[in-house]
């Protein structure tokens, strides 16, 4: 790695920003007074969200559920998933059971999406830190923000809460890590990630030939680590995938492999098909373009991006639209390692090893790369909901807010409800709530709460399931409370 003084020299003037204050010089300061901020402004938005009652059952409220349950000791059963459901016989993510000690003492959704807000935040550091080490303090302070506002981590940390929140993170450290040639630290920040989700075994292993790739090509090491941790990342996905996850599901199989699959006649994609999937439809290409952009295009150039395969390829070959694009939290874990792979770039950016003509070039594409990086993190800014904190209208309590206060109001605490989605998210810390589409077990739930109006109350929830549910409750004598506005409340007999 070049001295960060020749890099300095190298891009002296990357961007053109404010001067910074000395003491904002040293690299640790800037870079946790810019988490620190980022941090507020995502619990901001998030928690000014659930106030407005825009967090849902899904996804927020099964977290909840989970969290509720090993902050008291037991197993993550989450009926919002169905009576009984195993939360680990969906994605395996021990490592959200860290929060039951904070849930425990303020148990609340707001603690798992402030916590969210704060693990989201810490990325920025590590990759500050690394600019400021390569270029100094001016690009130090565009990496941070450009991260800090990138399209996918606030897309993410405004919406509801998921267990990636400690991916992104743990990707940011493991990456600079590599970046700086720390094999150890890059494997030891990595091995987390097994523990969030089960497709992140394969960014492990991603890791792995990362480190056995420098290795063998820097000379200064054996690569047999490397290829070590690769085994350990490939043998956790493959243990977890068909044997964790089935063990605790209902059906006793992984339910999303039928999401890579499909396409092919009964339900099987043929060879040649799958190569097209990674391509079409087009808006697969706009998430590969806006991830480009975000590294600055230069970012392409570094090995680090290479990161990003096993996520993208699981995405892109999914048959389900949602993983395709840029909206929802999938792209959350794309974010440090783009920005790492900026750096990285920079990090190259040596005058001492190149004439004076190629110097003049490495230093006009590291200027354009990081002036596309900060444009992209503007442009997508007004279309995410960082926004809100400045939108006046967003921290107003509308009549039809009140109203839905009023109606959960009359639902006492501990008592069972089937409700719609975003309703549900607001009853899960003090109630045992199911959604109302799903078929009850037993007596059935003393409480129905449904809003007809809410936008997302067609997923998970068909509306027909929900209209054929609410049928079933009024013919088994389920007295209407309240009944106004798309708004619905019903006590049973």
């Amino acid at each position: 790695m070049p001295a960060p003084s020749s890099v300095s020299r190298a891009v002296p003037s990357t961007a053109a920003l404010p001067s910074v204050p000395p003491r904002a010089r040293r690299p640790a300061p800037l870079a946790w007074g810019l988490a620190a901020g980022f941090a507020a402004l995502y619990a901001c938005v998030a928690v000014n969200r659930h106030r407005r009652g825009l967090t849902k059952a899904y996804d927020l409220g099964i977290f909840e559920q989970a969290v509720r349950a090993y902050a008291h000791g037991q197993a993550p059963i989450v009926p919002l998933k169905g009576p009984g459901y195993h939360l680990l016989g969906d994605h395996f993510h021990p490592l959200i059971a860290v929060l039951a000690p904070a849930y425990r003492a303020f148990p609340s959704p707001l603690t798992l999406v402030v916590a969210q807000a704060l693990l989201m935040a810490l990325a920025v550091v590590p990759l500050t830190r690394w600019a400021h080490e390569v270029a100094g303090p001016r690009v130090a302070l565009l990496v941070g923000c450009a991260t800090g506002a990138s399209w996918g981590i606030v897309r993410a940390a405004a919406d509801d809460f998921h267990e990636i929140a400690f991916a992104v993170p743990l990707l940011a450290f493991a990456a600079t890590a590599l970046g700086r040639r720390r094999p150890l630290a890059a494997a030891l920040w990595s091995l987390p990630l097994l523990l969030v989700k089960e497709d992140l075994g394969l960014t492990v292993a991603a890791v792995g030939v990362l480190i056995a790739w420098q290795a063998r090509r820097e000379r200064h090491s054996s690569p047999l680590p490397g290829l070590a941790l690769a085994a350990v990342g490939l043998a956790a996905t493959a243990l977890t995938v068909l044997v964790v996850l089935p063990a605790f599901n209902p059906s006793g199989s992984f339910d999303y492999w039928r999401q890579l699959d499909g396409g092919g006649q009964g339900g099987q994609a043929s060879l040649w098909e799958l190569p097209l999937r990674l391509g079409w439809p087009p808006v697969k290409w706009l998430l590969l373009f806006l991830l480009a952009a975000t590294a600055g295009f230069i970012g392409l150039r570094s090995p680090l991006l290479l990161l990003c395969a096993p996520t993208l390829a699981w995405r892109l070959f999914s048959s389900n639209s949602h993983y395709w694009g840029v909206s929802y939290h999938y792209s959350a874990v794309l974010m440090p390692i783009a920005f790492a792979a900026l750096v990285d770039v920079l990090r190259r950016v040596d005058a001492g090893r190149r004439g004076d003509a190629r110097r003049r070039v490495e230093v006009r594409r590291a200027r354009r790369g990081l002036a596309v990086s900060a444009l992209v993190a503007a442009v997508t800014l007004p279309l995410y909901p960082l926004h809100e904190v400045v939108m006046p209208e967003a921290w107003r309590t509308s009549p039809r807010l009140t109203e839905i206060r009023a109606l959960l109001h009359r639902i006492p605490d501990d008592a069972t409800v089937a409700a719609s989605n975003r309703l549900a998210a607001q009853l899960t810390r003090r109630t045992e709530v199911t959604l109302v589409c799903r078929t009850p077990e037993g007596p059935g739930p003393q409480w129905v709460a449904v809003d007809l109006r809410d936008p997302s109350v067609q997923a998970p929830c068909a509306t027909a399931d929900t209209a054929r549910m609410l049928a079933v409750y009024r013919e088994r004598g389920y007295r209407p409370l309240v009944e106004q506005d798309g708004l619905l409340l019903l006590q049973r007999p």
